[in-house]
This record gives structure tokens, sequence and C-alpha cells, in this order.
């Protein structure tokens, strides 16, 4: 994507309250012109309320939303120049494709100068829903629902598309497959994108970059592998995708080691650290190897999980529970030897733990 200079999106010191209960705590994000961004977290951390203020439909205690580099903090929604797709879609049973496509359009002309009719059949097209354009909402399967919900979220020309987890109630395949045309229509568009799901890796797969919420803050803002592989706190090392956290004390400092089973660890990546100083460390279960590596702990398989392409086998490591995911086809069922490599061995920043 190419870099932009102006902000599509930008959130500064919001706070969202509902009585006592404070919904967003003093969050400040930029989304750039053109860009997919996705709020991602667990059912009741703040991501929807985070989209509802930028479209206007919760009001900040504290804090300002800007859109296109202007201050909406107090425009009403409809003056926002906001497209918004629900996890409902909210079609109109009483009205046909057509007509729920053509709604979109009842307070404002069609942009480029074009007929009602023609931008109908330009988004129609777009969505690849040409031909169903008289069919009734009820005749739609929920893959077609979403989409018209999409074509008449589009269909006023909006600066911004907004999408409240418009894939939830969808079944896996066709999940993966409209998380594609999703893609492939904001790009064509370049329309700023603001995507909310609890979908981890529909997070990773669709994104520029993520913001992953918790509590009504932001934990961290980041390419999809950057919150992979670099996670800054605990809650996104365990939240984001399969991963191996625990905590050990730091042995030395010149380099900053660890000891996991007797075996000294360098920490190369946190040359800060200081003996003494308590690090979380993370090892992704697709680092763990049944084959010799640097460094070797025992465990006990527990349980094997086959998953088609790979294999999820639960181990016992003393009082801490290991996954590791592997394509090796002979699973050993006992006590056996895992290996990683050291530069395998990720630390949480110890800020965020504390």
């Amino acid at each position: 994507m190419a870099t932009v200079t102006e902000s599509g999106v930008e959130l500064d010191g919001v706070s969202v309250d509902f009585g006592d209960v404070s919904a967003l705590n003093d969050v400040s994000i930029t989304v750039d012109q053109g860009e997919f961004f996705t709020l991602v977290g667990p059912s009741g951390c703040g991501k929807t309320t985070t989209l509802r203020t930028i479209a206007g439909f919760e009001s900040p205690t504290e804090g300002t939303v800007t859109i296109d580099g202007e201050d909406v903090t107090d425009r009403p929604p409809e003056d926002r120049n906001v497209g918004v797709v629900f996890q409902n879609y909210a079609l109109f049973p009483h009205m046909n494709v057509r007509e729920n496509v053509g709604y979109g359009l009842r307070h404002r002309d069609p942009p480029g100068g074009v007929s009602r009719r023609e931008r109908v059949d330009e988004l129609l097209e777009l969505v690849d829903m040409t031909g169903l354009a008289e069919r009734d909402p009820t005749e739609l399967s929920g893959g077609q629902q979403q989409r018209i919900a999409l074509a008449r979220a589009l269909a006023p020309g909006p600066e911004l598309l907004l999408l409240d987890e418009p894939l939830s109630a969808l079944d896996v395949r066709l999940r993966e497959r409209l998380r594609v045309t999703l893609r492939e229509i904001q790009q064509s568009l370049d329309i700023t994108t603001v995507y909310v799901t609890h979908d981890q890796e529909e997070a990773l797969a669709i994104s520029d970059r993520v913001a992953v919420v918790a509590d009504g803050g932001i934990e961290q803002v980041g390419s999809p592998e950057a919150i992979y592989r670099s996670p800054a706190s605990r809650f996104v090392a365990e939240f984001v995708g399969d991963n191996n956290v625990f905590d050990r004390t730091v042995q030395g400092s010149d380099p900053p080691h660890v000891s996991i089973d007797d075996q000294a660890v360098p920490l190369e990546a946190a040359p800060t650290l200081s003996q003494g100083d308590r690090a979380t460390l993370s090892i992704r279960p697709e680092d763990l190897s049944f084959h010799e590596r640097d460094v070797s702990i025992t465990v006990t398989v527990q349980q094997v999980e086959f998953l088609g392409d790979a294999y999820r086998v639960h181990c016992e490591w003393g009082e801490t529970e290991i996954l590791v995911k592997t394509t090796d086809d002979d699973i050993p069922r006992e006590t056996v030897t895992l290996w990683f490599d050291v530069t395998d061995v990720y630390v949480v920043d110890r800020s965020a733990t504390e």
C-alpha cells in the first residue's frame, strides 16, 4: 500500500462512559487513508464501541474524532459520510435487492454524476450480484445478504467504511471466501476501512494493520506480522494465535540469560534486562520440534489433535501446559524431548506484564 501523509481516521484520547462503566479509556489510534485497519479483541473489550464512536452512534466522554482531516466529534452519523455494515446486515425484508442497495442514496446523489439506477447496477456488479436485483432478501443466502449490505453501505460513495463483525454469522468456509472478496473490493475502491472482529486469524489475514483491544484500551497496534511475532504484552501473546507463555528470572546480564531445564538460554533480543529481573517469554507452537535444535526440554504428551495439514500436540512440562504444532506423522505418546532454537524465544515487554 502506498504511503500516505493524511489520516483517514484519528481518535485522540477518546473515552466513552456508560454511567459508571468505562467502555473506552483514553484510546488514540490513527488510520491512514486507503488502509484496511482491524480492531480485534474478546467480547466486551470495547472494539464495537470504538467503531460506533467513529460512526457517531456513541459520543465520547472525552477526546476527539477526526475523519479525513475534519473534527466530527459533535456531528451526527448522517453528516459523517460513513458507510456501516452491521453484524446482522439489517436488510429491509419489504424491499428487493435493488431497493435495499438504493436505500443508501435516499439522502444524497450518487457519486460521479451517474443516475441512481446506474449506481445500483455498478455496485451489484462490484459485489458479483448482477442478475439478483429483483430478489427479496429472504431468498438470499447469508453470503449474498452480506454482499448486498456492503453494496448499500457503499452506494453514497462514503469516505470511510466501517464493518462490525460482518462475517461472524457465516460458516467457516464461506467466511474465508468472503473475507478475500471484502479485501479485493476495499483495495479496488481504495476506501479507508475499519473492521471489527473477535477472530484473530481473520484479523491477521485481511488487514494492513491490526489494533488489539482489551478492557477498553489499545494493547498494541502494528502489522499482522508484528502483532504475531513481536507481541507487546502478555495479553497479546496469549490472545493472538496459539502460544506458549511462561515466566523466568534473568540469571545474568552479559548477555541476559535465563535457565530452562538447567540450560542457559541467552535473551539476545532483550539486552536491557538485568540479573534478577522477571521476564515473560513466549515460544510459538510451530517453533517447537521433536528434532534436535539448540535447547531441549522434557515433556509428557497428553493429547494429539489431527488438523488435516498438521497435528496439535498438548504436553505437560512440569506444571506448565505446552502446545506443539507439527507436520510430523509419527507423534510420540509418552515422555519425550522437545527442542527449540534460541532465536525462537521472544521476550514479552516486562512493563506490560508487571
